[in-house]
């Protein structure tokens, strides 16, 4: 939203302002959970493998 623009003085007419500035977002903000649960994996299994290597040696 631009920071200067005031929001509608109506609930209904505020309601859908807000609505269409999150659904705009809302491939954004999927990329980015996925993007953080991928890191989150990777970085769980390198643990994992590394934790398996320890023990076996």
């Amino acid at each position: 939203m631009d920071p200067n623009r005031r929001l509608p003085s109506t609930g209904r007419q505020r309601l859908t302002v807000i609505w269409t500035w999150a659904a705009r977002r809302r491939r954004t903000a999927l990329a980015h959970i996925l993007r953080g649960a991928c890191y989150g994996i990777g970085t769980g299994t390198i643990g994992l493998a590394f934790i398996w290597v320890e023990q076996c040696l």
